[in-house]
Formats: C-alpha cells, structure tokens, sequence
C-alpha cells in the first residue's frame, strides 16, 4: 500500500492509523533517508497507543526506548529502537535486540536496514519526494489491516 504524505501531520496521522491496528508482538521496521519521517510517523504510532507524542524523542543516542502503551484497555510495552549508530552487526548482540522483537511488546524500529529482515514484521519506506512530501509503503499487512488504513 502506498500512501502519500503532505507534511508532518499527514506523517503523523499515517503512523497514529497504524499504532491503532498494532497488537502484542508487532514488529514495525522503517526504512528511509535521514529526514524523511521516521520518528514523526513512530509519536503517531505512540500515540494510537497512548503514549503523549512529546515523549518520543530520535532514540539515536540511547538505541532502545522504552514506553508503556494501552491497546484493548491492556497494557503493552512500546519499544522504540533506532539503529542510526549503531557500528556494526556485532552490536546488535551486546544489546539483546531479540528480547525486543516479537515478544510481549509493540516494537518500532528506525533505520531497520541496519538489522536485515525480521520475520513477519510490518515494512514501512519513506522516501522523499518534496520538501514536504512523502511516498509511505506498507508492506507485510494482512488484508483486513491494509484496509483500514
């Protein structure tokens, strides 16, 4: 599916349409150029769940971030991951990424190009097509997600 963006709120609103149809053990991988949306369209993500969109920040320098979320009245922990510094594969290790992924939780990962594929996650590519405008495609839904976005 793909959807077209004319800002930051369209970003976010995109995001927050899709944090509404995530549940427990939802993996969503971003991809996309520095500056294209990421983390606008993860506070929408945060938000669906009710997570105050000025808590999410670029994890860039912490790598994982950790919130509490709500879906169907449940609690569910929301991580934020973004790969951006990370050095290498090896990495990946020394941070038990995998505790991460497909678990209890919901959990979003920026620059996911630097982790290779994850088994049935939900991709999402960003590309710049103006200074404002983005191309969004999601890919790995089924189709009752795919049809209400």
């Amino acid at each position: 599916m793909k959807l077209l963006s004319n800002g930051p709120e369209e970003t976010f609103r995109c995001g927050f349409t899709l944090g509404k149809r995530l549940g427990k053990g939802d993996t969503v991988c971003l991809f996309g150029e520095l500056g294209a949306g990421k983390t606008t369209f993860v506070k929408g993500i945060a938000s669906a769940l009710g997570i105050p969109e000025r808590k999410i920040t670029s994890a860039s320098f912490t790598i994982i971030a950790e919130y509490t979320g709500t879906v169907n009245k449940a609690t569910v922990p929301f991580y934020h991951i973004d790969l951006y510094r990370l050095q290498g594969i090896a990495e990946l290790d020394s941070i038990g990424i995998e505790e991460y992924i497909g678990r209890d939780g919901i959990s979003v990962i920026e620059w996911a190009e630097r982790l290779g594929e994850v088994e049935g996650s939900i991709s999402v590519t960003f590309t710049i097509v103006a200074e404002d405008k983005r191309e969004i495609t999601i890919e790995g839904m089924d189709e009752t997600g795919r049809n209400n976005l």
